[in-house]
């Protein structure tokens, strides 16, 4: 098991507790972004970079999920896709994408971009608050609880 991470638009915060995940419970995380990424030193942490263009670090994640394994993101299509190869995949705001719920994010998704489209302002997301991290810390930790109580 593994964790890859959208990491282009992934919030600071949330790179620095997969950091100590990583560390915490020896799971390989990996940051796939269009840019150059620092990360700490570790055996279980890296990033990898791939060439800038719309959605190429996504279509790296999808090649590189399998079964099990478990993708940060906020982009809905790519947690659909991670779905579909039997991957979890768990938002920076520590709400999960399942099967029960992509279909309609999907819609509300595609809803929203025709609204845009016409000139309508659709506003965005909340500010990332302390509430965000909390929430995502605790996700985090009850999966790689479950994922290496069970290796």
């Amino acid at each position: 098991m593994q964790v890859l991470v959208d990491a282009d638009a992934c919030p600071v915060v949330i790179k620095d507790m997969l950091f100590r995940a990583a560390r915490r419970a020896e799971v390989h995380v990996t940051l796939v972004a269009n840019q150059y990424l620092r990360t700490p030193p570790s055996p279980f942490i890296k990033a990898l970079q791939v060439p800038a263009g719309f959605d190429a670090a996504d279509a790296r994640i999808v090649e590189l999920v399998t079964a099990g394994d478990l993708v940060i993101t906020a982009d809905i299509p790519l947690a659909a896709a991670v779905l579909d190869k039997g991957g979890h995949a768990l938002d920076p705001r520590g709400n999960w994408f399942s099967r029960e719920n992509i279909e309609e994010r999907l819609s509300t998704r595609a809803m929203l971009d025709q609204l845009r489209s016409t000139g309508i302002d659709t506003g965005g997301p909340a500010p990332y608050s302390a509430r965000d991290g909390k929430a995502f810390a605790g996700q985090l930790d009850r999966f790689l609880a479950r994922r290496t109580g069970a290796e």
